[in-house]
């Protein structure tokens, strides 16, 4: 893992702030490393510059301090919303993911906002979406 870490992705205001515990079990760390070798870190090298996470891993109750959906793949360990400080920054992002990279789901969330990510071991479903 070159450029992200799973602290990074486990890392969570709410769950500081609300105390909540937000530690993966051993699957999703093992998810939140195939994540990041196999989107984030290729990822952040074919951008090229610095990129951010705003959620990653989501234990059940931080899912639901937050209001995330019951089937987050985040409680999986398999997504994380990422952002670069610009819209247009994000909207490269999305366009690389969709383009090079294996994945998921991609999503432009809130006219390129942030970008959420996801990633399965296996049976991606290669999703493109707009909310």
């Amino acid at each position: 893992m070159k450029y992200f870490t799973i602290e990074e992705l486990t890392r969570s205001s709410v769950a500081q702030t609300r105390r909540i515990e937000n530690k993966p079990d051993a699957g999703q760390q093992s998810a939140l490393v195939d994540l990041i070798e196999n989107v984030l870190d290729p990822l952040r090298e074919k951008f090229g510059k610095p990129i951010l996470v705003s959620s990653g891993f989501r234990s059940k109750d931080l899912n639901r301090a937050v209001g995330g959906a019951a089937t987050s793949q985040h409680m999986k360990g398999e997504a994380a919303d990422i952002y670069t400080g610009t819209k247009e920054g994000n909207k490269a992002l999305f366009d690389i993911i969709r383009k090079e990279l294996p994945f998921d789901q991609v999503i432009d969330e809130k006219d390129f906002s942030w970008v959420h990510v996801s990633y399965k071991k296996s049976g991606n479903r290669k999703q493109t979406l707009k909310l």
